[in-house]
């Protein structure tokens, strides 16, 4: 494990179509210090938590958080 120098916040509900770009776009970013990413999953009920897995399992920087939906300045606060 690493230790993280930098957290990159994602409040995600229901953008399938635009995640999978999102998460590639923010793993291919070269940054100067250890960084993660954390999804905070608001509740989708599309198939954004199954792409979420999917890079969780493959990438550890990637990390989620899940929640019942309650709006994007809660899962900011979260």
């Amino acid at each position: 494990m690493f230790e993280v120098e930098i957290s990159v916040i994602v409040p995600i509900y229901n953008i399938e179509n635009y995640l999978e770009k999102c998460i590639n776009s923010l793993l291919s970013q070269k940054f100067d210090h250890k960084y993660e990413i954390i999804l905070v999953d608001d509740g989708s009920t599309d198939s954004s938590p199954q792409i979420i897995q999917e890079y969780m399992d493959k990438d550890s920087r990637v990390k989620v958080i899940t929640k019942p939906n309650s709006g994007y300045g809660n899962s900011m606060n979260r």
